[in-house]
């Protein structure tokens, strides 16, 4: 292809996921992705997963969604916004109203990918699906022609926000240090930590808030994605699921350090073998639970439930087959669909199983299904365990006998009881929205973890970029306002 230099993007653009309008000029030394699309067209949905993965093995690739709308009723400011976040995009997104940037580039289809180097040049263009196979080789070979140049920035773009002192993006988890009064919360989209008291404090953070994989220093140390966690009390140590790593990181205070103790780095291509913690490839851990002498952790990529020993750092597969679907037994022939919610009664584990809607319970090396039936049955109805229906719930907590879970699709907290086998709604009206008040009319959005402390349930309210705070005593709902 005959290099042309990129035109530039419109000045009055609206963007949402970015603090301040972009230009290509302004992204040189970078490779640039422009992905032109439109939320009601399902070929554009189908390929985030692939432009997730080229954003994973390529940190510094900037993405930009062009959202050129065709005939549906859009572009409304609002609808765009819901769609950018029920899709789980974290790029920056310019609404191209008049379809200006769509003109400029000659595009004709949905969805349509141009790539720019990052000297300014437009040298690829490509539709329709199998993006990542198309564009990842030619993705590497401008990198390295323009490392060796000198001329290839390594620093990613920050999301929307990332410096503001009291801001989240996406947060993902939420774990308490209850003898210290501390809340660990997984800063998603701003790849770091951060600690804060129950009155919202920011008391540090952890991790340089740029995507990366470095062990060091809380303010030197990088992750990428993180999302689940789990405190040690007595020994003082928080675990991090850092997922788009996949790998498990460990956080020890007083010496402040961060280190990796299991995985290598790379993706599991298959369900994988037991070994020594940092020898052995995970594949999207999600969530951590502490047990026994054990880190159990969600691996939502193999479909499985591994376990890693605290004292040697070995990891093993614990439970499910590696096969995705929803299926009892014992250990080794259970298997799950993407978990990525666990928690302990101090006997059991509990696993919110995501793909499948299912709350299950491992005892005595068994798999049980509480609340599901299969990948493709969910829903919102509060009753009997065995008729309830959740709606890819992400999150679960547990107290005094009961567990607590995000009911992720359905924007509510619900409560099981494993003894009775009842499901009850305990916060949300089941919209998606921002909307404090009396818990039965309160609106979350895709919450993803939640934990008790100080008599208080604290939420990982994961699409409004916040944390809620449930009062049980009050029946009440409000917002934890971060600050320094």
């Amino acid at each position: 292809m005959q290099l042309t230099a990129a035109p530039d993007l419109p000045a009055d653009l609206e963007w949402l996921n970015t603090d301040r309008p972009l230009a290509v000029r302004d992204l040189a030394g970078r490779v640039v992705l422009l992905s032109f699309g439109t939320f009601a067209c399902s070929s554009c949905m189908r390929l985030v997963p692939e432009i997730r993965r080229l954003k994973e093995e390529h940190p510094e690739l900037v993405v930009i969604e062009i959202h050129s709308p065709g005939l549906e009723a859009e572009p409304v400011t609002e609808n765009v916004r819901e769609a950018v976040r029920r899709a789980g995009v974290d790029h920056p997104v310019a609404v191209d109203r008049d379809r200006r940037v769509w003109q400029a580039f000659g595009v004709r289809d949905w969805p349509t990918f141009v790539l720019i180097d990052p000297a300014g040049n437009v040298v690829g263009r490509t539709t329709g699906e199998g993006l990542y196979g198309r564009l990842n080789p030619k993705i590497a070979r401008i990198e390295a022609e323009f490392e060796r140049r000198g001329e290839l920035s390594r620093q990613p773009l920050q999301p929307a926000a990332a410096t503001e002192a009291g801001s989240l993006y996406r947060p993902g988890k939420i774990a308490a240090d209850t003898a210290g009064m501390r809340l660990f919360v997984s800063d998603t989209g701003h790849h770091r930590i951060v600690v804060a008291d129950a009155g919202g404090r920011i008391l540090e953070t952890i991790g340089s808030g740029t995507a990366g994989n470095a062990d060091g220093p809380f303010t030197k140390a990088a992750f990428y994605r993180p999302e689940g966690l789990a405190f040690d009390e007595e020994a003082g140590i928080l675990y991090v699921a850092d997922t788009g790593n996949h790998t498990i990181r460990q956080i020890s205070w007083p010496d402040r350090r961060v280190v990796t103790v299991a995985g290598t780095g790379l993706e599991a291509p298959a369900a994988g073998i037991a070994g020594p913690g940092t020898g052995v490839a995970l594949s999207a851990p999600r969530d951590l639970a502490l047990m026994g002498g054990h880190l159990y952790i969600a691996m939502a990529g193999s479909h499985q439930i591994w376990r890693m020993d605290l004292a040697t750092h070995e990891v093993e597969p614990y439970a499910g087959s590696g096969r995705e679907a929803l299926a009892d037994g014992p250990l080794e022939a259970a298997a799950f669909a993407g978990p990525s919610g666990l928690v302990t009664d101090g006997e059991a584990l509990f696993v919110a199983d995501r793909g499948a809607s299912a709350i299950r319970r491992i005892k005595r090396g068994m798999v049980e299904t509480f609340i599901g039936h299969s990948p493709d049955d969910f829903g919102d109805l509060d009753t009997i365990a065995g008729m309830a229906r959740i709606h890819h719930a992400a999150g679960l907590a547990y107290h005094q006998g009961l567990i607590y879970l995000a009911d992720t699709g359905n924007h509510k907290i619900k409560e099981f009881d494993p003894a009775t086998g009842w499901v009850l709604t305990r916060v949300g009206n089941g919209n998606r929205g921002y909307r404090d008040g009396l818990s039965g009319d309160a609106r979350l959005n895709e919450p993803h973890g939640l934990v008790r402390m100080g008599g208080l349930w604290y939420i990982a309210d994961t699409g409004n970029h916040v944390v809620r705070v449930y009062d049980p005593t009050r029946h009440a709902v409000s917002t934890l306002n971060l600050w320094r």
